[in-house]
């Protein structure tokens, strides 16, 4: 939560996008918005002690709704 909090700070105009407990499927997503030329940004959330938590990604507010089109292009759930 506080490091959700701190990412509001350095990065207001981020936006969250996708999550997943997998890391392979964010980063099929970087990979699919990124060959559009979308800027992406990957959190790892994951504690890699006890496996649990996700992978965020993140796209700039303003290429949200081009990111949303190619994820549905795409098929990523």
């Amino acid at each position: 939560m506080y490091f959700s909090k701190c990412l509001n700070v350095i990065m207001p105009q981020w936006e969250k996008l996708y999550e997943s407990p997998i890391g392979y499927r964010a980063e099929m997503v970087r990979i699919a918005l990124e060959s559009n030329n979308i800027p992406t940004v990957v959190l790892n959330k994951k504690d890699s002690s006890y496996l649990f938590g996700h992978f965020e990604v993140y796209v700039y507010h303003e290429h949200v709704i081009q990111a949303l089109i190619v994820m549905e292009q795409s098929n990523i759930e």
